[in-house]
C-alpha cells in the first residue's frame, strides 16, 4: 500500500489503472468511520495494487480525484480505477472486506 502525496503521484495511478486496475482509499485523520474504513482496506485480500490518501495532508490531491473522476468528495471513500475512470466506490460504513471483494468481483474484468 502507498501514500499518494502529489498531483505528479495521482497521474501516474490515474495512468496505471490503463494497465490494470488500481484501488485508492480516500480517509481522514480524525474521523471514526475512516480509521475503521483503513483497516478494513488494509486487510482486504487483493493483488491489485492499493494506494491511499489523507484527506487533511493531500487536499490538493483529494481535490484532483474528486474533479479528475467526477466523483463527488466523501471521506472515507474506496474506488476503483480502471481505464482513467473510477468504475465502481464505497463510502463510510460501506468500506468493508466483503463489500469490497464483492465490488471487485463484480466490475473488475
Amino acid at each position: 500500500m502507498q501514500r499518494i502525496k502529489t498531483l505528479d503521484s495521482w497521474k501516474e495511478v490515474l495512468e496505471q489503472s490503463h494497465e490494470m486496475p488500481c484501488l485508492v482509499l480516500k480517509f481522514s485523520l480524525t474521523c471514526i468511520s475512516s480509521i475503521s474504513a483503513l483497516k478494513e482496506f488494509k486487510a482486504l485480500a487483493t493483488e491489485l495494487p492499493k494506494y491511499v490518501v489523507i484527506v487533511q495532508k493531500e487536499r490538493e490531491v483529494s481535490n484532483a480525484i474528486e474533479r479528475d473522476l467526477q466523483v463527488k468528495h466523501e471521506s472515507p471513500q474506496f474506488i476503483i480505477l480502471q481505464g482513467g475512470k473510477g468504475i465502481w466506490q464505497a463510502t463510510h460504513y460501506k468500506i468493508k472486506q466483503s463489500l469490497l471483494a464483492e465490488g471487485l468481483s463484480l466490475y473488475v474484468k
